[in-house]
């Protein structure tokens, strides 16, 4: 059996063939000690490009515990004690995968592969403290990488965590470098996975303990750690992660210069990052020189295509900074180089039509806004083969946001809806949809459709809940799931919801901020409708010192609330026989049984602002 790879790869050796298993349309992962692959960069604020989720699997290795496959496994049987046989079965795996037999074969393979290393593990002596010889040990947690990643090429990522929960126990990085790269390649393909699960906070943790592993084998400024430090930043860019991402990245950055010629395409890599944190943080001027500088390593490499995609990005910037004319430039140049390069069906001179949309929209010139959106719809409606619906439904959910801003929130619905059809099935996009879903339920509830609004945000929920998220997010549509309820005279739901909220905000956000304060107007209103006076009147004069003391008393809301402070405090003591008087502040007059006629619905003034 060839040994486990040193510290240059992790993959199966140079002698055995490789292992091919591919998740569709997700990113490659990270399970390398080395110069792991470049993933490509998603858009977080803005076009920019970031990071992608990565996609479990790639180099093959496999587990025992937990799996649940259809193969039937005699655990008696005798031959699984050969050591001969457990190579073999994860050769034929690989074979398996490598000649198209397809995954289920070679997961048959590597489950049997694996039962047979664990035999083999078993009946080896403890080895000796401090030895390099991996021995079994090793053996069994390439194969339980590979079951992994077999699991995740047929979109099992569930069944794959149990076996890399069960990898990176095996090896033991104070035994030698093999030992190390077995652990740091256990922890990335297990972040990988839970990524694409959505559980972005454990998945982080993994690669954070990986980075661990690899600073404390190969020194903290090996080039190769810097590719997984801005790895890890883009991690932390997708949990919004900021401060921390910025901190990593800066890190990768002075890795680089060390190592690598001036504006090098490593460099430029990183300073693309760098632009997508300023931006995100506000810091426009800082992301414009990051990109400027990307821009001239770029064009210096000859890497026309990427100089139009910063182009595109530097157009981003000029937008936030309302230098319009020079966004327009900025588009404009990328635009000519993608229909040229790429072709003009090309989704990325859809995206590039968006941004131009977006700019009119921005600028008042709504005619020419509309005719940019309908270019890109069509570029969407009839992709060119190699399109990823991820592009497909990004697009259309830019468009969408357009739509709703010009008044056209049917419009605007039928794409959301459409964009979340086109994931439903896609691995590892539960948050993204119910993002969308949270969307769905605000123009759901500016129409007025209120059941239609409470019913998104609680499939929203529901998937956050279940991908363990605890974001600020979350605390935004739990408080808009809970302004729904409210309209639907679910009161008592809807306090559960705003103190779910409260706890939320207050933890990410802090008391003093905006959305932390509109939480807390909602539920001093709740509180009063449910005869919970005393409540309410301990929210409000919290608030109301909140805003003398640290945040002003100019805010219009300061007197409303001081208004509705005065009224619960007048009738506290007395017997309830007056109407809430602080929930009619949130509750819309048409959703009232009694009232029959229409009009324009728009956000109470003191629910949360969208």
């Amino acid at each position: 059996m060839p040994a486990m790879p040193g510290l240059v790869s992790v993959k199966t050796p140079a002698d055995a063939p490789p292992l091919r298993v591919a998740v569709p349309d997700t990113q490659p992962n990270r399970s390398e000690l080395s110069n792991p692959p470049r993933t490509p960069m998603k858009k977080t604020p803005s076009s920019t490009p970031s990071r992608s989720k990565p996609s479990p699997g790639r180099s093959g290795k496999k587990d025992s515990p937990g799996v649940s496959s259809a193969a039937v496994i005699d655990v008696d049987d005798p031959s699984l004690d050969n050591p001969d046989l457990g190579p073999f079965l994860l050769k034929l795996a690989r074979d398996a995968i490598a000649s198209g037999e397809g995954p289920n074969k070679a997961l048959d393979y590597a489950i049997r592969a694996t039962k047979s290393f664990e035999r083999c593990c078993a009946a080896v002596a403890p080895p000796i403290p401090g030895g390099s010889d991996g021995g079994p040990v090793l053996d069994l947690a390439m194969s339980l990488h590979v079951l992994a990643a077999i699991y995740c090429s047929l979109g099992r990522f569930d069944e794959a965590v149990p076996p890399l929960e069960r990898a990176i126990q095996v090896p033991d990085p104070t035994r030698g470098p093999d030992h190390s790269l077995a652990a740091f390649s256990g922890h990335m393909q297990l972040g990988d996975t839970l990524s694409m699960l959505g559980q972005i906070d454990r998945s982080i943790a993994c690669y954070e303990e990986g980075l661990k592993i690899q600073i404390q084998t190969l020194g903290d400024t090996d080039p190769r750690v810097g590719e997984t430090c801005r790895y890890l930043a883009e991690a932390y860019v997708q949990a919004m992660q900021f401060n921390k991402a910025e901190e990593l990245c800066k890190k990768t950055l002075e890795i680089h210069r060390a190592h690598s010629e001036p504006a090098s395409l490593e460099e430029a890599a990183d300073r693309r990052l760098m632009a997508i944190i300023c931006e995100a943080k506000g810091d426009y001027e800082s992301a414009l020189e990051h990109l400027v500088l990307a821009s001239m390593a770029m064009i210096a490499s000859g890497q026309d295509s990427e100089v139009a995609s910063i182009d595109v990005s530097i157009g981003n910037i000029y937008m936030s900074l309302c230098r319009f004319d020079e966004a327009v430039f900025s588009y404009q140049k990328a635009l000519t180089v993608f229909k040229s390069s790429k072709g003009e069906t090309h989704p990325t001179v859809a995206s590039v039509f968006v941004r131009l949309a977006e700019l009119y929209h921005r600028t008042g010139k709504l005619r020419e806004s509309k005719s940019y959106c309908e270019n890109a719809l069509r570029i969407y409606n009839k992709p060119v083969p190699g399109t990823t619906v991820e592009e497909i439904a990004g697009g259309l959910t830019e468009i969408s946001a357009i739509y709703e801003s010009v008044d056209e929130p049917e419009e605007a619905l039928k794409l959301l809806q459409k964009s979340m059809k086109l994931l439903e099935d896609k691995p590892g996009q539960q948050s993204a949809i119910a993002g969308l879903e949270a969307r769905m339920g605000v123009m759901y509830y500016t129409l007025g459709r209120y059941e239609d609004a409470r019913n998104a945000f609680e499939s929203a929920v529901t998937k956050l809940r279940a991908a363990g998220e605890k974001s600020a997010f979350f605390g935004v549509v739990l408080n808009q799931m809970g302004l729904a309820c409210v309209q639907l005279f679910k009161i008592d739901e809807a306090g559960e919801l705003f103190e779910e909220a409260r706890g939320i905000l207050e933890q990410e956000r802090g008391p003093c901020d905006q959305d932390t304060l509109g939480v807390y107007s909602n539920l001093a209103a709740t509180y009063d409708a449910m005869g919970r006076i005393e409540d309410a009147i301990e929210i409000l004069e919290q608030v109301l010192k909140l805003r003398e003391e640290k945040l002003g008393t100019a805010n219009p809301d300061f007197e409303d609330e001081k208004k509705r402070l005065a009224e619960l405090l007048k009738e506290a003591g007395r017997s309830r026989n007056y109407k809430a008087k602080s929930l009619q502040n949130l509750i819309d007059p048409n959703a009232r049984p009694a009232k029959k006629e229409s009009s324009a619905k728009k956000w109470p003034s003191l629910g949360f602002k969208f």
